[in-house]
């Protein structure tokens, strides 16, 4: 019997021992060596003084560490806590000390942001990925004050011995597996605490759903700190599918990327919509073969319509469906796409969520909580098996994040998606937007109120408003202006950089416009949607202008289809 997400690591050893579970850069770990090694990990753990409901960081760049650290972490009775290798130290810092972390699992190539993470985070206690011979590099860099405790243990990979016995550990499905971190309204970052029993049944949810078989060969392109990677970690191994780790420097490069498609004769694809269009706009496809390719799988954001039509023309085998759910509930909803029949237009609007899948129900409620009429605007409402536990230690937020009512004269709790949907003539939900000020960019989730509070955090601004920017791919970009206090001046690349160290790459503003005065509601609001307007409007106004200047001075070789 499968409860714990753990089991189904043993299960799937236990038919496909010497198939490859995860693959990264040409090397493999099959389910035999990945369960070894994760058992090894966990006693490693164990001994280290890690105890059953423990937050465990995972602080590492996509590599095969990075299964064996998961489900070693889940052996050790213990939660995982993924962290953004790439986001600002203070913010990882926030992280561990505000989940309690003790333990630190990281690899050789964050050395040079061990003495500043150090610094900050005088709980930590252990540390696997740095070997002993660290501490004397990073010793002169802290203050006296917070130098390195020669409590701190610490170890290189090597020390994690294979094992065919894990420690044995009491835990129940209500247990906690992990927490992610996102964006928080009140400019700190919120955790969402998943259970084993949330993980697993959105696992099974989602390999069903998608057809998912031993065959199957998946495309991480997730990094683990991204909700989306829980269908490669969980519902790839739970079915003895291949997960392959696609790196971090493929994922810019759109003709690498394609090849790599190819070479690994991917059969899933799972992303954000803008890796689907680069991989159109800028991924030769025409000169590669994926044929392979079965499925692809986008959420996270609107995928443009033209795009999408033009990327499903050129994967004409490849079955294309629209993922919805947000982390705290993992996925509630899905649309498959119906390819266009001969001399059809492509619509103008997005593709739909879809309809709520099976073991999950839905409401549509107003600003009163009060259920719209069918085909009414209002915020979607999800009660999910998949659904998070609540936030780590908010319970503010928790209180704001649940609808409770009755549902068959028992009480019945609801995530509050935040999302206004609009139920269509044929039961599918079309997005509208979002209830709230939370944007999506590349498939990251951004709270503008949080890049707000990093900008006025800068000793010389007044006042600072941040608003999302649509781009011609499909996304959106966060802009932000700001009012100087006094006669004060910042140049903008200052700017920049103060709010670069505070918050992760997607969130910082693409711009920011120092103005004297903000225009305001009758209400003396700041008017965020005048602000908005202004910068989409000098945003398209350039992209007309840098059209027109190409046109004239790049004349056209060869015909351009129409969908490039």
């Amino acid at each position: 019997m499968r409860y714990l997400l753990s089991h189904i690591l043993d299960r799937s050893v236990e038919q496909f021992p010497d198939r490859d579970a995860f693959r990264y850069d040409g090397a493999g770990l099959t389910y035999a060596e990945l369960w070894r090694r994760a058992n090894g990990l966990a006693q490693l753990l164990v001994e280290q003084g890690v105890q059953r409901g423990d937050r465990v960081g995972i602080y590492l760049s996509k590599s095969l560490e990075s299964a064996i650290a998961l489900y070693g972490i889940w052996k050790a009775g213990a939660a995982y806590v993924p962290l953004d290798p790439g986001a600002p130290v203070a913010r990882t810092a926030y992280a561990i000390n505000h989940c309690g972390i003790r333990h630190l699992i990281t690899q050789k190539s964050k050395r040079m942001r061990m003495p500043e993470l150090l610094a900050a985070v005088p709980g930590l206690e252990f540390i696997l990925g740095l070997p002993d011979s660290f501490a004397p590099e990073i010793a002169p860099e802290i203050a006296p004050e917070t130098a390195l405790k020669t409590t701190l243990s610490r170890c290189d990979w090597s020390a994690v011995f294979p094992s065919d016995t894990a420690p044995t550990v009491p835990a129940m499905e209500q247990d906690l597996a992990y927490i992610m971190y996102t964006s928080g309204s009140t400019g700190t970052p919120k955790g969402i605490m998943h259970t084993h029993r949330s993980g697993l049944c959105y696992a099974q949810m989602a390999a069903h759903t998608y057809g998912l078989t031993p065959q199957d060969r998946l495309g991480n392109h997730s990094p683990l700190h991204f909700d989306m990677s829980t269908l490669d970690y969980f519902s790839g191994p739970l079915v003895g599918a291949t997960t392959v780790i696609i790196p971090e420097a493929y994922t810019k490069v759109p003709a690498s990327l394609s090849q790599l498609a190819q070479d690994e004769a991917l059969t899933i694809w799972y992303s954000v919509p803008f890796a689907l269009i680069q991989l159109l706009l800028r991924g030769v496809l025409e000169e590669r073969d994926l044929t392979s390719l079965r499925w692809v799988l986008f959420g996270g954001e609107p995928y443009p319509a033209k795009y999408m039509y033009a990327l499903m023309e050129k994967l004409p085998q490849t079955r294309f469906s629209n993922v919805y759910g947000p982390a705290e509930i993992n996925q509630c909803s899905y649309y498959h796409v119906p390819p266009l029949a001969k001399g059809d237009t492509i619509p103008a609007t997005v593709a739909p969520i879809g309809k709520i899948w099976t073991n999950a129900e839905e409401k549509v409620l107003d600003d009163q909580d009060q259920p719209v009429a069918p085909g009414e605007i209002g915020e979607l409402v999800v009660r999910t098996p998949t659904m998070m536990a609540g936030y780590w230690r908010q319970s503010d937020l928790n209180d704001l994040a649940f609808y409770r009512c009755e549902v068959a004269h028992q009480p019945a709790v609801f995530y509050r998606t935040g999302d206004l949907v609009q139920q269509q003539s044929d039961g599918n939900y079309q997005f509208i937007g979002r209830k709230d000020r939370q944007i999506k960019t590349r498939g990251y989730r951004v709270e503008l109120d949080e890049v707000e509070a990093a900008l006025v955090s800068h000793p010389q601004v007044e006042e600072a408003a941040a608003y999302g920017v649509a781009q011609a791919a499909g996304s959106q970009q966060v802009a932000a202006a700001v009012i100087l206090k006094g006669d004060t001046m910042v140049e903008q690349e200052k700017l920049l950089r103060f709010v670069a160290e505070r918050l992760p790459s997607y969130a910082v503003p693409k711009a920011i416009d120092v103005m004297a005065t903000f225009p305001r509601t009758g209400t003396g609001k700041i008017d965020r949607r005048a602000l908005q307007t202004r910068a989409q409007t000098s945003e398209t106004h350039q992209s007309e202008t840098h059209q027109s200047e190409t046109h004239q001075t790049e004349p056209p070789t060869r015909p351009v289809p129409a969908h490039s």
